[in-house]
């Protein structure tokens, strides 16, 4: 049974895996939440806010991953 999504993202002559592009939306998409969360400072009842980025990033990813860009 054939893939309906590309394998590849093609930019030029150039091929790229799909999981960067996803990194990079999760990761910009992780930085925005983060922002909004410093904005009203909800940051400060957290206990380690790095490990919430990347806990917010995963997600991102994850759900990035099931609904728009598959990889």
């Amino acid at each position: 049974m054939a893939n309906p999504f590309p394998h590849e993202l093609s930019l030029g002559d150039v091929y790229y895996s799909p999981l960067l592009l996803v990194a990079l939306l999760s990761f910009l998409a992780a930085l925005i939440t983060v922002m909004v969360l410093n904005k009203l400072k909800f940051t400060r009842y957290l206990y380690a806010p790095s490990y919430v980025f990347v806990a917010i990033m995963a997600l991102y990813v994850v759900l990035i991953d099931a609904f728009w860009i598959k990889f």
